[in-house]
């Protein structure tokens, strides 16, 4: 299973063109979207490449590869204008060749592994699981203290990074891993 794992655009259409140009060249069977997808959020400032518009056409451009989760930013009107489900506080992906990995995918404002600004609630999941989540707009892939056996992974940001690069993430062969957009 392949899947490429997006957060936080935040309606960066320049940054959205090039994470569209990865969708493509990577080929994923899905692309993770961890919302936060066109607004920019009353906390961060206007991307300087801001137009939702472009956003949602790109985005509906794969709709049919899209699994995606609702972030804090996220309003009844997004719904309106996605071809895909973005609502959800959380969805899950179960990987069969990766020993039936459950794959948590949420934002990080109502689950989350409690690291930088996101909360600190955790769902239940088995041993050998990943907790994958945006919100924080910085990269990671660690286990925290707590948790054994629990992969935490955040692709970072690909419209307003907080860590200094914008980016992406990809998973496959049961394997995480970070991509930087631009380079």
């Amino acid at each position: 299973m392949k899947l490429v794992i997006a957060s936080d655009i935040h309606g960066a259409a320049e940054w959205c063109e090039r994470l569209m140009a990865q969708v493509e060249e990577l080929n994923p069977d899905r692309v993770v979207l961890l919302g936060d997808l066109l607004y920019h959020g009353p906390r961060n400032d206007l991307p300087s490449d801001y137009a939702p518009k472009r956003v949602i056409e790109m985005l509906n451009s794969i709709a049919d590869q899209v699994i995606a989760v609702r972030g804090n930013c996220e309003a009844e009107v997004d719904q309106m204008v996605l071809s895909f489900p973005c609502m959800a506080d959380h969805n899950a992906l179960i990987d069969p060749a990766a020993g039936s990995k459950t794959l948590f995918f949420t934002h990080g404002h109502v689950y989350g592994p409690g690291l930088h600004n996101s909360v600190d609630k955790w769902p239940a999941l088995p041993a050998g699981s990943a907790l994958v989540y945006g919100h924080t707009h910085k990269k990671v892939l660690q286990e925290v203290e707590g948790h054994p056996g629990i992969t935490v992974f955040n692709p970072g940001s690909v419209g307003i990074p907080k860590d200094g690069t914008h980016s992406f993430g990809v998973y496959e062969n049961g394997v995480f891993s970070h991509r930087i957009l631009g380079e």
